[in-house]
């Protein structure tokens, strides 16, 4: 039985449930325009912010326990994302493998044994 639910789930996976070209983000996009969703309050926006600075800050504990094998897989993520030099420059995905590349150097500065002086 729970073979065949993992070979149930495994198909839906690889075909993304019937995703359309832009990937199974495309429908709801198109979807969320036929609601009507009203902005975020500002009380809104507060909150996210602030959960994605404890999410950030998680994500560097984790990391500051990564193996170097790791960390250099997240670096070279980066660079993948970044655009190729023949490619248009898009300043949210160059912040975004920067800021890659900030949170491998913060986990490394906290994985240095602090020198005794």
């Amino acid at each position: 039985m729970a073979e065949k639910r993992k070979a149930g789930a495994l198909s839906r996976w690889e075909d993304e449930g019937g995703a359309l070209p832009c990937g199974p983000q495309e429908a709801l996009a198109a979807d969320c325009e036929k609601w009507d969703i009203p902005p975020l309050t500002d009380a809104e926006i507060i909150q996210l912010r602030i959960r994605v600075i404890a999410l950030e800050n998680m994500v560097l504990g984790l990391l500051s326990t990564a193996s170097d094998h790791q960390l250099t897989a997240i670096e070279q993520l980066a660079e993948f994302i970044s655009p190729r030099a023949d490619a248009t420059q898009h300043p949210l995905t160059l912040h975004a493998a920067t800021q890659m590349e900030h949170f491998v150097e913060r986990a490394r500065r906290f994985r240095e044994e602090p020198s005794a002086d």
